[in-house]
């Protein structure tokens, strides 16, 4: 189904707005929608990027944290860190919505957020580190934390291309983009923690104890590999800790792009 059919298929918010009551708190939603240029994004499907190369991605799983919320008065509302990390993956639906509760309630016109996890965050005692940043054996988080290097996997894509000659030890041609590193603890290191704001315009998340607004966020895949940078599977297979990984974080930061809201419960 065409990306901008389910978009267009929501419904039209109500006119009449609830009062703001200083006094009672409220939730929003920040719904994220993976895409690849103007259509939905599904794992396992052929896509071609910019060099002309032909790829199928079968995962894809990023960081969400540090959520900030800016009210049409400019006043902010920083999300507790204990309440601010989310792993969002393509491959579970209940992840790619997340709820921030006990808003003050308000009219809201930008989120800022980080695309990965803090310095500070990750250089906490791992018993401090729960929900998706647990990294124990059944841990959440496991999957998306290098043990060789101490640090938390922010952005995570695998596939295979055709465009990839094999090898002995890469006999499908496969890629495999983690993207991490916080900046190192004692010396200067790689630093691909990326802060996107997002402005909504005219439109406004009007969170109520009685309504929760639901903010729609697209994230077009392909500009992990066709943005700043064009980035080359044949060239590039592999991209971890290495000098290139700024590139595909500068790339895919601009991959995040405010959609529309809902504004539901405004009766």
């Amino acid at each position: 189904m065409a990306f901008s059919i389910v978009l267009f298929s929501c419904k039209k918010d109500s006119e009449t707005e609830l009062e703001i009551d200083p006094n009672k708190k409220g939730r929003v939603e920040i719904k994220f929608d993976n895409i690849m240029g103007q259509d939905d994004f599904a794992l396992n499907t052929d896509y071609t990027n910019a060099v002309g190369e032909t790829f199928k991605v079968d995962l894809l799983q990023y960081y969400i944290s540090n959520i900030i919320l800016k009210s049409e008065g400019g006043n902010e509302y920083v999300v507790p860190q204990e309440e601010s990390y989310f792993l969002i993956k393509e491959n579970d639906a209940a992840t790619q919505k997340i709820q921030l509760s006990n808003i003050p309630e308000g009219n809201y016109n930008e989120v800022t957020f980080i695309v990965g996890v803090d310095s500070l965050r990750s250089t906490m005692l791992p018993e401090d580190r729960t929900g998706v940043l647990d990294i124990g054996v059944e841990g959440a988080g496991q999957e998306m934390y290098w043990r060789w290097n101490a640090g938390y996997i922010f952005f995570k894509m695998e596939g295979n291309s055709s465009a990839i000659e094999p090898t002995e030890n890469n006999p499908n041609g496969r890629f495999f983009y983690h993207i991490g590193g916080f900046g190192g603890y004692e010396s200067q290191t790689i630093n691909n923690i990326r802060t996107v704001t997002l402005s909504l315009g005219r439109d406004a998340a009007k969170a109520r104890e009685e309504a929760m607004p639901s903010v729609h966020v697209v994230v077009d895949i392909m500009k992990t590999l066709d943005g700043t940078t064009q980035m080359s599977l044949r060239e590039n297979p592999v991209v971890m800790f290495n000098p290139i990984s700024l590139k595909v974080s500068e790339n895919y930061m601009n991959a995040f792009e405010y959609h529309h809201v809902h504004n539901e419960g405004h009766e």
